[in-house]
């Protein structure tokens, strides 16, 4: 694949104090014809992640049409699953209008950094405004995926909900810190709101430079091929790269991470790493939204596909 970056779409000008810096995991749904929503998570002070979004040209992805003034969703209460963020991951059109986010949520604790769950938020007037589904994870921990089940997507297809995400049970160390080790998994739904206690795993880091991988992205093609999206995160360079990988049925996955193209760039704001990838398709063309170094701390940018 050759893309060619079009450069960031939103520098974090401070909303307020939900939103002073940051604008993590792009996450885009065609609204109309004209405008492409793409959902974000935005920092406050503290760093903890609350949802909004940033309305663009469907045909100039790069010009800004609207952003959100508050928060789609708060923090849970001292003690939840996600008292201390809330990160949206993918947002389906579930029909009729409803719309179902699927979001992680952060909870810090004492003998682990950290643990990431899966919660639920709907909205019933096109995706404008959002309510939790329940306070409690819709992904809860399992004996199998104790501390990470996480980083979701989630696509209607063939009368099922699909989910593609990360799950683990271990950390590990890389220069002195600790972090997650994860891999990719599987799981199905009838409904997108009751889901199994463990998934099917569909793709293990490899080799000892890869320790977990970042939120996937399925595109399926009008070939009915799918191709996944997704970021490595690798001991070496402490970030994230891209990856790719293709499928005929969206379960055995052949990884061919050298085809995406898309990398890093010396001196800009994605110079030391680059990850969760979102691909959509507007007006004939494939765009793909991603971050850059730090999680997004200097926003989220857009490349075009120039061809396959």
């Amino acid at each position: 694949m050759k893309w060619n970056k079009l450069g960031l779409v939103y520098k974090p000008t401070g909303l307020g104090d939900w939103a002073i810096h940051t604008a993590t995991l792009p996450t885009p749904i065609l609204l109309s014809p004209e405008i492409i929503r793409v959902y974000v998570s935005f920092c406050d002070a503290n760093g903890v992640g609350r949802p909004g979004y940033v309305d663009v040209d469907a045909t100039n992805p790069t010009r800004v049409l609207k952003v959100s003034s508050n928060p789609l969703l708060d923090i849970g209460p001292p003690g939840t699953f996600d008292d201390n963020g809330a990160v949206v991951c993918s947002v389906v059109d579930a029909g009729d209008g409803v719309y179902y986010m699927y979001y992680v949520g952060f909870e810090q604790c004492m003998k682990v950094r950290y643990r990431l769950f899966t919660g639920l938020a709907i909205s019933d007037d096109g995706g404008q405004s959002f309510r939790k589904y329940k306070t409690t994870p819709i992904l809860e921990r399992s004996p199998e995926e104790l501390y990470f089940r996480c980083g979701p997507f989630v696509m209607r297809d063939g009368g099922l909900f699909r989910m593609w995400y990360i799950a683990g049970s271990e950390w590990t160390e890389v220069d002195g810190k600790t972090v997650p080790v994860y891999a990719l998994r599987y799981l199905e739904s009838p409904d997108g709101l009751h889901w199994g206690d463990c998934g099917e795993q569909q793709m293990e880091i490899t080799g000892a430079d890869e320790h977990g991988f970042g939120r996937p992205w399925v595109d399926k093609r009008p070939n009915g091929t799918y191709e996944l999206f997704y970021s490595i995160r690798r001991r070496t360079l402490g970030a994230y790269r891209l990856g790719y990988a293709r499928s005929t049925d969206g379960a055995t996955w052949v990884r061919d991470d050298a085809s995406l193209g898309l990398d890093v760039t010396p001196g800009s704001f994605d110079s030391d790493a680059i990850e969760y990838s979102a691909v959509i398709e507007a007006g004939g063309k494939t765009y793909c939204f991603y971050n850059g170094n730090a999680f997004g701390r200097d926003g989220f940018a857009v490349a075009e596909l120039a061809h396959r």
